[in-house]
């Protein structure tokens, strides 16, 4: 028998998971559940929160780095990040139709388009891409810096999609809509 695992509260976590709980509140006025979660364990809801932190003020925009949260949360079929991440997307200025394109592993903007694909393929390959993906970006005018800290968004994006694979725990965002079926990558004939 599997065992549940349950959302724990601020209770039954330990005081520095305690400490960042009441960060959260404060910035986020909630603890989201995912967060929550990993506060089972002090030391991983620090680092991760400390790596997300430090890779928001990098080479991506806020819209990119939702982009490649929705892509990635997408190849891993992370319900609750694609909850999460679409809202956070829409409040960047990301409208649903846009959402639902990024997911596919496209986006209409050439250069939003260039940092999805290989985000996907990196997530879809376990880190190796297609040479052309990585080309296309470094023409679009990344750097070595830039493709590090897209690497670093793809992985952080991982934790917390294994983590809701892992955990089921229950979604507290409003659900993702269901990707159309024209969007949805088809067998190649």
């Amino acid at each position: 028998m599997m065992k549940t695992i349950q959302v724990p509260t601020r209770e039954q976590v330990n005081e520095e998971a305690q400490a960042l709980f009441d960060q959260l509140q404060k910035r986020l006025g909630k603890v989201p559940n995912l967060y929550a979660t990993i506060g089972y364990s002090a030391h991983a809801l620090q680092a991760f929160l400390q790596f997300e932190t430090s890779l928001n003020q990098g080479a991506f925009t806020g819209k990119e780095r939702e982009a490649v949260a929705l892509v990635v949360s997408q190849v891993n079929g992370c319900n609750y990040c694609l909850a999460a991440q679409t809202m956070a997307a829409v409040k960047r200025g990301l409208t649903q139709e846009e959402t639902l394109l990024i997911r596919s592993g496209r986006a209409s903007d050439q250069k939003m388009n260039t940092i999805v694909q290989l985000a996907k393929s990196i997530a879809e390959n376990k880190g190796k891409s297609a040479q052309n993906l990585l080309a296309q970006f470094f023409e679009a005018g990344y750097s070595e810096a830039a493709l590090i800290e897209l690497t670093g968004l793809v992985t952080v994006r991982i934790f917390t999609n294994y983590v809701y694979a892992l955990t089921a725990i229950p979604v507290d965002f409003p659900a993702a809509q269901p990707l159309p079926y024209a969007l949805q990558e088809q067998p190649q004939s």
